[in-house]
């Protein structure tokens, strides 16, 4: 799953609120709401290539051991997919 690229769904709005970001499924008309961390790790995933990628911009970023940071990170996206707010493509490795 490393290698595989995150992008937002076709129908998911995201509004940013001050470092903080919500996100509206249009098709099921759910809000999730990210806080500071959760907003930019949506952003570094969307920018990155592959997961992989995102995790070694984001682990130069924060004071945390690589290892955590990809659970955490493919915690996170799975998360976001079983909510139907992104999508998973083929990315580079």
């Amino acid at each position: 799953m490393l290698t595989q690229r995150v992008t937002l769904a076709p129908d998911v709005l995201m509004q940013d609120l001050a470092g903080e970001a919500v996100l509206l499924n249009l098709n099921n008309e759910q809000y999730f709401g990210l806080d500071e961390i959760g907003t930019r790790m949506l952003e570094v995933l969307q920018e990155s290539s592959s997961i992989a990628e995102a995790s070694a911009v984001l682990v130069e970023e924060y004071d945390v051991d690589i290892e955590r940071l990809k659970a955490d990170l493919l915690k996170f996206v799975d998360e976001l997919l079983a909510y139907e707010l992104v999508e998973i493509s083929e990315g580079e490795t």
